[in-house]
C-alpha cells in the first residue's frame, strides 16, 4: 500500500487552503494526479508544509515526518507536491530539487485539479 505525504506551501496552507480541502477531496477521489492509485491501494499519512519561504527547511522536516511517525510504523512511500508549490511558488524548482534529492522514494509534482480557469467568468 502506497503511503502519501502531501508537501504544500506553508503561506497557502495556513492563509488560503485552509484545511488543503482540494488536496484531500482529489485524494478522496483519485483524480489530478492522484488518479494513479487504485482506492485501497493508497493512504494519505501526513499534510507538511515546506517551512516558509524560501523552503530552507524541507529537508529537516521530512526527517521529522519519518522520525515522528516510526513509533506508528508508519513510513512514506510517495510525496506528492502540491500544487499552491508547484502553481505559485518562486522558489518550486529549489525545493522540488532538494525533496527529490533527499526523499529516498518517488516525488509527484502535482495534487487536485481543481483550479477555476477564470475568476469572475
Amino acid at each position: 500500500m502506497e503511503k502519501i505525504l502531501i508537501v504544500g506551501c506553508k503561506r497557502a496552507m495556513d492563509d488560503v487552503c485552509i484545511g488543503c480541502s482540494r488536496c484531500l477531496v482529489a485524494f478522496n477521489r483519485r483524480s489530478g494526479e492522484f488518479q494513479k492509485y487504485q482506492p485501497g491501494d493508497a493512504e494519505v499519512v501526513g499534510l507538511l508544509n515546506c517551512g516558509d519561504c524560501p523552503g530552507a527547511g524541507i529537508v529537516t522536516r521530512l526527517a521529522q515526518v519519518k522520525l515522528w511517525n516510526m513509533p506508528v510504523n508508519e513510513k512514506v512511500t510517495a510525496v506528492h507536491v502540491a500544487r499552491c508549490v508547484i502553481d505559485h511558488c518562486p522558489h518550486a524548482e529549489t525545493l522540488v530539487r532538494k525533496i527529490k534529492a533527499k526523499a529516498g522514494v518517488p516525488v509527484i509534482e502535482g495534487s487536485h485539479p481543481y483550479v477555476p480557469e477564470n475568476i469572475f467568468a
